[in-house]
Parts: C-alpha cells; structure tokens; sequence
C-alpha cells in the first residue's frame, strides 16, 4: 500500500502531479466538494450560531468509500486542493469526511504544476487554514439563506419557479439599469467636418485632417463649408513631441475574461474551462487570481526569453502590484509555467487562449514603444475656424512587437494612429474634398459578459471564482439573454465641397444599433429585478454588497467571526422578509398599451403564469379576456399597441395540404403548423406570421421524411414498439420512454422482438401508461418547495391554498398544449388544494 497519498480535486491534475512524484506517492482525485448543505429546511441551524448540516454527495459515496480505505492505510495524506478559499475547503470537508488523524495529514498548496512547484510545496506542508474554510461557509451559508427565503416570495409575488441569489441580482440589476438608460436615452446630433488636402510641393501627398468644432445645425455646418469656397490653406503651426505606449500588466481571472471575450470572441464560462484545463496540463499558473505580481522566477524566466527572442535592447523588468484592497490570498497573475514554450500541443481553443497569456505575460516584461506624435494645425483663408491633423510614426515598437491590449469600443487593434507626410510651416495646402456628416449621439454599450465582469469588478462585487458562474446562472435562469439583434435604418446628411468648390447635398441611410453577443434583461428579469429592488433595497444595493465581500475577505484574513457576520445580516434581512410576505404586491409589470379599435376594450402587456403576454379585456368583466403569447423579440416595456394586437392573428388558416388545413399558431414550444392532427415545428427563420402555403406544404413533407428515416424497425407484437435513429444513435422506443441499446448487441434494425423485450426488461421494463382520470392519493406532505417554515423555524404568514398554489405547475404535453388558439385561450381557472396536492415541483435552491 501506498507510504502517502495525494488527493486533488480533479483527474486531470492528479495525473499531471503524478508524473512529479515517486513510486511512494498515489495521486487521487475527489472530483471537486464531496459534500454540501443538506436540500430543504434543516440545512442551517439559525439558532445554534447558523451551524450547517453537511452530506455526502449520493454520486460521491463509493468514491469517499474509496478514499477512506486508501487513507487508512497511508503512513500520510497530503491535501493538494486548490490554494483559494474553496480549494481550502475541499481540504477541510475532506479530513472531517476521511476522518483523518492531525498527526498524518499535511495541507500543500502550489499556484503552478511544475516539479519544482510540487516539491517545494512538499518541503513545506501546512495546516488547514480555517479562516479560509470560514470565508468560504460563510458566503455558502449567505447565499443558502438568501436565495432560500427570497425564492418563495417571487414564487407568490410574481411567478412559480423563479429564484433568487445575492450576487446574480445585483449582476440582473445592473443590466436592467443599463437597457432603461439606453432605451430612455435621447439621440441628439451635430455635424462634424473633416477635410483630405493635397500638398502643393508637386508630390501629390494627402493627408487627412478634421474640425475640432462640431455645428449643431445643418445650416451651421453649409455656412461653414459655402465659407470655405476659394479658401486657401496652409500650415500655420506643427508641434513635434516624444510619446510613448506602455504595456498592460499580466492576466488576472478578470482581465482574461474581458481580453479573450475581445480577441477571441469567448463566453467567460469557455474562458475558465479552457484556463482549467491549461492549468492542470502544467501550461499555466492558477487561472483565479487578482493578483498582478510575477514572482522572481517568472521575471527572470522572461527576460531570458526575451532576450533570446528579441533582443536585449526590448528588455523592461516590471513589478506590477495589485492595487484592490479586497484582493484574495497572495497568488501569482496568470502566466505561462514554462515561458520558453511560445506554443503547446492542444485542440484550438486552448493553444489560442495560450498564446494570449503568453503574449500578455512576456509583453508586460518588455520596453515601452518610442513614438514621435505630429499635431499640424491648418488655417483656412476665409474662416477663424481652424483644421487639425495628427500623426504618429513609430521609433521602437517595444512591447508592440508582440502584444497590443484590447479596448471594449476599439474596431481594431491599430498600432499606428496615420503617418502625416514631411510637413513645414507655411506650406500650402489644396483642398481635395471638404465633408459635413451628420453624427449622431450613442448610448452608453450594453454590456457583453467581459464588460459586465469589469464592472462588477468596479464595484467590488464578486471575486474571481464568483464571475463565471454568476453569468451563468443569471443566463439559465432566463433573467438575461445573450444575443444578436439586427439594428435599424436610419437617414443622415451628407455635404460634400469639392476640389472646384461645388457643393453636393445628398441624404444618405445607415444601419445603426446592431448588437452582437450583447446581454439584454428578459421581461421577467427586469419584473424580478423591480419587486427585488422595491422590496430588498439594501440586499440589491451596489455599496452593501460589495461591503459584504469585504467582510468575507475580513474572515478570510482573521478579522471577523464568520457567525458574527452572519447574525448581523440575517436579522435584518428575515424581518424584510417577513413584512414583504405580508405586505408586498402582486408584480406583473403590467403596461395599459391603449384600446383594441375592434372590441373597445383595453389592451395591455404583463407577465402571465408562463411568460409574457399580451390581454384583450379585463379580468373583472363577464366575457374572458383573450390573450396571446409576446414573441421573443418582443419585450412588455417596448412593445407598441399596434405589435401587441398583431399577436392575436394566430391562430391563422395558412393554406390547405390533401384536403385539409394547415393551421398556423404559437405554442408554448414555439411557433408550429398543425394538419392532419399532426404538429411541425416552424423554424426560426420562418415568421408565423407570413408563412404561405406552398412553404407550409415543404416543412410538413420534410417532417414525414424525416419521421419516415427515423424508423429502423417496427414490431407488430406490440403496439407502439420501434427501433428508432436518434441523435446519439439507434434506441428503442415505447410510447414515450426509451430504452438503450447495449454494445454488443445484434445490429438495430435486425433485433428480435424477443431481444428487445430484454433489453427492456433489464432496464427496467415497460411502465403501465396511468388511466386517465385516475385519481391519486394525495402525499400528506406539503410540496417540496412550498414556503411553509422559514430558517428559523417559524411559519411564514402564507395562507395555505395560496403557499401551495404558487408551487403548483402546468403539466400538459407539447400535443395538448398545442390544440388550443393561443390568442382565445381562457384565464386558467384557479388550482384548488386538492389538485395541487398531486404534483411535486422541484424548487431551485
């Protein structure tokens, strides 16, 4: 048996250590946390100084078993996690876990996969830091509470299902903030002048300048240029001066993500996966981090590289510090392990994510770049405005040589700003051509996922290992979206003096508000955001979040009592809580758009129990309102009257296929045709609005094509048994459960009845289908995720057919669902006790 065993959390840095060590060394992997908080109420005990309650991860048991067994029987166990608060934790959750004796466990911690990095750490073992593991808790701890105690107030204040966390609602909320700046933002314009001149000294050499004043009319700007017929013009002055460009500092996790969002055009979760993998490959050094610092190997490391590749003249050794307060433990920027490896071996994405820490690392180590930057300042004859033109030409590239950052607003990476030509004062200038262009103003950018990262990072809110995941999470839960949406087409004027002083008016169009990769708040998200700020000001406050990652860093550094923290958020918090439940209102976000000139009743936009949508009506009057679906391109703050009554065309008669119609529609899984009792679903790049017939007849025979090449075989022993071509390869199918087909059997299309009844019966055969209208005996337990008991024990003030309303569920198929018109279909009639009490929703904590 093993003299010491290693335990990491994942199989690809156990293996990359294990190349390190010795046959006296077996290298583990726990495959991440092995426990968590316990589901449902009992996970934090309030009143015994917020106390968790812990369990193993049911997938995780054998592995533990495992561990156990090694453990006992290794003279030490060293500890090998990652060295941030999580790694410290793993650590710690392991030794309670393994039951591991003080005596015999060592905790090592290393921010790179090197030999070196490993023995060292070997050489000088610690213990488990428990300030670190009670950072750690107390944000699991925080989180566990605030999600747990907000979720079930959105389910009854505004929709079933949705959820709540601290951080990701301060992320929502800074996006909703950011799309009702842009949307109320007035576009303002002015007109902006700028000139190409010839010189005169017979070399036909142009050089481009501009106007530094700007005309807020149209009339300014043609008397200005009508000024300017016969000018002459010269170089009244040139200023010289030395410049000069310095290099970024090396990659910390935030500045990764923003830089491999920007060149790379990657998600910030595919950036970390990447960087995950780089790092446990032994290319990189820990990839969460807001430290700037290179270590005296890194630096000398460089500049041999350097030296070696450029020369010794693009040498600059830097010592870059970290300048957040609220940065973690002592860590090294991101950088290469081995800086003489330019390349590694790799699929695409991380050999190009590699050559960006390369680059940014050994850039930050190099010269500055040497410019000389040209101002010529130009006169004009006939006017007191003055042109200026700039230039600048390169004298060293320094740095440049290798690597130039990225700017969220820059088109491209330009290394020159424009060369002037050989310039003195007093040369003449001809003019070429004079133009007047209408500019008008932008909004503030919405943000891509690596400008949200910089801005949470501006505000202090989250840490390197939280701005992944919370992104994520605010994207699956449907808050926020990621997309491209096509801009518009707009009109502006165009004056254009030439060489021989005519003037050309001319109104030209331009496409303006194109978005690519951009976040933008779902309906639902900006609703949830507005009762969550409304209700939980100081939770969604921007200062109080980010006071509250400083004091996690405060227990992380020792000084402050993670419970003490604790207590002094949740008291406050819970009363919040409670008055909310009693006296908040309803939210739907409803918007009164005007009058349907048809019926004369009101029209209006809100949130429904399954999204938004568009109402005919009211609720009070004796006939139903009509309602129909907003499309996804839609949102209830900007949808017009006009758009929201085109919602109720569908369902719509497209045409007619073998005698019988094809019906076009909005379902709750999209757009869909439906003929012969037979659904086809509309793709995106087909309007169910316009879809025409002859279209209509295409989809629904390449549907039967496609449905007709999927069967392999069919049984006639049994009603509905087939073998089916899926996605991931043949499978049998029944009714609606599916069945695998193991490796070695027979061919698909040539099983037998008898052995697919087998194949069947070892994965647990055929469920009976439940008669319809069966009844099924009510559990005597409430729900799971209906608001009965706070944390503390106490109930919450929720009447009981509300609390379990508010979990109750829609549980109708895609078929079902389907039939009905979207836009007449009735108000849901009120779930009684009795109905709900036979589902079981899952809540999302």
């Amino acid at each position: 048996m093993p003299k010491n065993l290693v335990i990491v959390e994942s199989p690809a840095k156990a293996k990359t250590i294990e190349k390190f060590l010795g046959k006296d060394f077996v290298v583990k992997s726990c495959y991440g946390h092995i426990r968590d908080l316990v589901k449902g109420d009992n996970a934090i005990d309030i009143k015994n100084k917020f106390k968790p309650v812990y369990e193993i991860d049911p997938d995780k048991k054998q592995l533990v078993k495992e561990l156990k067994g090694l453990a006992d029987k290794s003279d030490i166990i060293w500890l090998a996690s990652d060295e941030d608060r999580e790694g410290e934790a793993i650590s710690w959750h392991l030794s309670q876990v393994l039951e591991l004796e003080k005596s015999k466990t060592r905790r090592i911690v290393f921010h790179e996969i090197t030999k070196p990095a490993i023995l060292r750490a070997i050489d000088k073992p610690r213990s488990i830091d428990m300030n670190l593991v009670d950072a750690q808790q107390a944000r699991r701890i925080l989180d566990r509470l605030v999600g747990f105690e907000l979720s079930p107030i959105l389910w009854k204040k505004v929709k079933p299902s949705l959820s709540a966390g601290r951080v990701q609602s301060v992320a929502v909320r800074v996006i909703v903030e950011r799309e009702r700046e842009i949307l109320n933002f007035k576009t303002t314009f002015n007109y902006k002048v700028s000139a190409e001149f010839v010189l005169t000294d017979g070399s036909g050499k142009k050089m481009q300048a501009e106007l530094p004043k700007r005309f807020s009319t149209y009339k300014e700007a043609r008397a200005f240029l009508e000024k300017c017929k016969g000018a002459t013009y010269k170089i009244k002055n040139l200023e010289t001066k030395p410049a000069k460009k310095s290099p970024a500092a090396p990659f910390t996790t935030s500045t990764l993500q923003q830089e491999a969002s920007r060149k790379l055009g990657f998600s910030v979760s595919q950036t970390m996966t990447i960087a995950q993998k780089l790092y446990e490959s032994g290319h990189i050094t820990y990839m969460r981090t807001d430290s700037v610092n290179l270590s005296e190997f890194a630096l000398d490391a460089a500049q041999k590289e350097i030296k070696s590749s450029y020369g010794r003249e693009y040498v600059f050794t830097r010592r870059y510090t970290t300048k957040s307060s609220g940065a973690q433990e002592a860590h090294e920027a991101i950088r290469p392990t081995y800086f003489e490896n330019q390349v590694i071996d790799g699929d695409n994405g991380a050999k190009r994510l590699y050559d960006l820490i390369w680059k940014r690392s050994i850039a930050s180590q190099m010269a500055d770049a040497q410019l000389e930057k040209t101002t010529a300042t130009i006169s004009v004859s006939s006017a007191v405005e003055e042109f200026i033109a700039t230039g600048e030409v390169m004298k060293f590239d320094g740095f440049l040589k290798v690597y130039l950052e990225s700017k969220d607003d820059d088109n491209a990476d330009e290394e020159n700003a424009g060369m002037l030509p050989p310039l003195k004062v007093g040369d003449k200038l001809k003019l070429h051509e004079m133009t007047a262009v209408q500019k008008y103003s932008r909004p503030a950018p919405r943000y891509t996922e690596a400008s949200l990262v910089k801005k949470l990072e501006e505000l202090g809110i989250g840490r390197p290992s939280t701005y992944a995941p919370t992104i994520s999470t605010i994207q699956k839960r449907g808050y926020v979206v990621k997309e491209d949406r096509d801009g518009k087409e707009r009109t502006f004027e165009v004056l254009t003096l030439s060489a021989s002083d005519k003037l050309k008016e001319e109104t030209k169009t331009e496409n303006f508000g194109s978005e690519k990769s951009k976040l933008f708040p779902s309906d639902i998200g900006s609703v949830v955001n507005d009762f969550l700020v409304k209700n939980f000001g100081e939770i969604l406050d921007f200062g109080f979040t980010a006071m509250v990652e400083k004091e996690f860093d405060e227990i992380a550094q020792g000084q402050l009592k993670w419970n003490k923290m604790l207590e002094s958020f949740y008291g406050p918090f819970h009363k919040t809580v409670e008055r909310t439940i009693e006296t908040a209102e309803k939210q739907t976000g409803e918007r009164l758009l005007g009058t349907d000139p048809v019926s004369g009743k009101n029209v209006y936009v809100k949130i429904g129990r399954y999204g938004p949508l568009a109402q005919i009506g009211e609720n009070t009057d004796e006939e139903k309102p009509t309602y129909a679906s907003v499309r996804g391109n839609q949102t209830i703050e900007r949808i017009t009257l006009e758009e929201a009554l085109s919602l109720f065309k569908l369902p719509r008669v497209a045409g007619k296929f073998e005698g019988k119609e094809i019906k076009v529609s909005i379902g709750k899984f999209g757009p869909y045709l439906l003929h012969d009792n037979k659904f086809v679903s509309l793709p995106k790049t087909d309007d169910p609005y316009t879809v025409e017939e002859n279209r209509a007849i295409e989809l629904i025979e390449a549907k039967r094509k496609s449905d007709a090449e999927r069967v392999m075989k069919i049984y006639k022993e049994h009603e509905g048994l087939q073998v089916l071509k899926g996605r991931w390869g043949p499978y049998i199918a029944i009714g609606k459960q599916n069945f695998k087909i193991p490796k070695g059997s027979p061919a698909p299309e040539k099983l037998s009845y008898k052995e697919v009844m087998e194949i069947i019966a070892k994965q647990g055969g055929i469920k009976e289908t439940p008669v319809k209208g069966a009844k099924k005996t009510a559990k005597k337990a409430a729900p799971k995720g209906t608001p009965a008991k706070s944390f503390a024990g106490k109930k919450t003030p929720v009447k009981k057919a509300t609390a379990t309303k508010v979990v109750a569920k829609k549980t109708s198929s895609k078929k079902a669902s389907s039939k009905k018109a979207v836009a007449k279909r009735p108000v849901p009639k009120k779930a009684s006790v009795k109905k709900v009490a036979k589902k079981k929703v899952k809540s999302k904590r």
